[in-house]
């Protein structure tokens, strides 16, 4: 049995939430992008990875930051034939963005590499796309028993860091459940995360895409964002309104999927 060990609240100093880009990727904590295959959540990632590493706004920010370097974590495509290229066309400096080896060995939320790589480089935004691959072969996403252990310890590696961690998440099928219920896996990745944005792509203009905040327990809700691609090539075009749950996109989105 565990020794008992307690925290008075009354000793804990208040601390500020950092933020990579407010409200909607905080320092220090678990985001997710998620949606359907094929809305552009990769080159989305790739654009910020792009604009990270040059230092350069993202959306309507109107200034930008130091360069920043980036670990990016892949399941589902090459390095050399898909990402390697498609950082290159973003104009990322590839200098600045790092993946894990897993030639030898599969990572996981709970492996000690992760921390070592954010430690390592100093990466400020870690990427896993898509979620479920780094889950661990152990781990049912469905049960939120198993779910759970894994989460924390990602959120550890994510406070004790500093780094914001994005996951890539897919959508399930069912049809007339509320946004965060649309998640493939149990609710209790929703739960986990602190920040949740949807991809969603423009019914009568599909090149452009909206990017909708559909949870914050950090900050308010943040305005939907905006991005257009063409031949493979993300544009930024900044923000389109307050946005909540019950939003006109996030509403087409539940009830059309």
């Amino acid at each position: 049995m565990s020794q008992l060990e307690l925290i008075n609240m009354g000793e804990v100093a208040r601390q500020e939430v950092d933020w990579l880009y407010y409200p909607y990727l905080p320092f220090g904590k678990i985001s997710i992008v998620q949606g359907d295959p094929g809305e552009g959540k990769t080159l989305l990632m790739m654009a910020i990875i792009a604009r990270l590493s040059r230092g350069e706004p993202l959306f309507s920010e109107a200034f930008g930051r130091e360069p920043m370097t980036c670990i990016y974590q892949t399941a589902e495509d090459g390095l050399g034939d898909t990402i390697k290229p498609r950082l290159e066309d973003a104009g990322a400096d590839c200098s600045r963005v790092f993946v894990v080896n897993e030639d030898k060995a599969a990572l996981t939320f709970t492996d000690t590499r992760i921390e070592d790589a954010i430690t390592a480089t100093g990466a400020k935004l870690l990427i896993l796309d898509p979620l479920q691959a780094y889950l661990g072969a152990q781990v049912d996403m469905h049960r939120a028993n198993e779910v759970r252990p894994a989460f924390h310890a990602l959120a550890g590696i994510a406070q004790r860091t500093g780094c914001a961690i994005v996951l890539v998440g897919h959508m399930n099928k069912t049809k007339g459940q509320g946004s965060l219920y649309r998640g493939l896996g149990s609710i209790d990745i929703a739960g986990a995360a602190r920040s949740i944005l949807l991809v969603r792509r423009e019914k009568d203009e599909p090149s452009v895409l909206h990017l909708a905040h559909i949870k914050s327990n950090l900050a308010p809700l943040g305005q939907t964002l905006s991005f257009e691609v063409a031949d493979g090539q993300v544009s930024f075009l900044g923000g389109s309104g307050t946005c909540d749950i019950s939003g006109s996109i996030v509403k087409h989105y539940t009830q059309s999927c």
